[in-house]
């Protein structure tokens, strides 16, 4: 089971806030941090990309590491996600985390929170997530942004929408999602249903053991 990560298995709203304060700081660059926080999804290049340019940017980039990785101790599970990823856990499944953060900030995101995937693949985003998802075998994909639902859909695989993040329910149905769900609280029953109907041909098991 494929998974995104900020705004779906955790919130980094804080720790991203105050590392880009931070940065606004240090450069003193007028950035919209709060423009930043609610729109969480995108790739830090692009994000920053309105401020910054050509070499600027790749400093910003560096220097925004630099001060996040000192402030990932902010990071919070969003609501459901330990029980989430003990739901595929359980069902014998594996957990594969495909995120455009950076990879090293992402697995210690991930175990600030407690939560234990079996893969993390970063600097991946949108269209791109799909050659992951792919590799690992993932049969769905739970995101909260558009990129999110073209990933699974590249993919070819089922797309599950969370409207935890800056994308509203009904964008997500509009872009292809496959169900919408209103948070991972509601993502271990929709689990069960997912396994006992045996969405995809041919496949024995969720898993895809054939």
């Amino acid at each position: 089971m494929g998974f995104d990560l900020d705004m779906t298995l955790i919130d980094s709203r804080n720790s991203i806030g105050a590392a880009m304060t931070a940065l606004a700081a240090d450069t003193g660059v007028p950035i919209d941090v709060e423009h930043i926080v609610a729109t969480l999804g995108p790739p830090l290049e692009i994000s920053l990309a309105p401020w910054f340019a050509g070499p600027e940017l790749d400093a910003a980039v560096v220097r925004f590491r630099e001060f996040h990785g000192d402030l990932l101790h902010l990071t919070l599970p969003m609501p459901g996600a330990l029980a989430a990823v003990t739901a595929v856990h359980d069902l014998g499944g594996l957990v594969v985390v495909v995120t455009a953060k950076f990879e090293p900030h992402a697995w210690t995101s991930l175990q600030t929170v407690g939560i234990k995937p079996d893969v993390v693949v970063g600097w991946r985003f949108g269209a791109a997530k799909a050659g992951a998802l792919l590799q690992h075998s993932a049969r769905a994909y739970v995101g909260d942004h558009l990129a999110d639902v073209a990933a699974a859909k590249v993919a070819g695989i089922v797309s599950v929408g969370v409207a935890t993040g800056s994308t509203s329910p009904a964008a997500l149905v509009d872009a292809g999602a496959d169900v919408v769900l209103p948070d991972l609280l509601a993502f271990p029953q929709w689990l069960d249903g997912f396994a006992d109907r045996r969405w995809l041909d041919g496949v024995d098991e969720w898993t895809g053991n054939r």
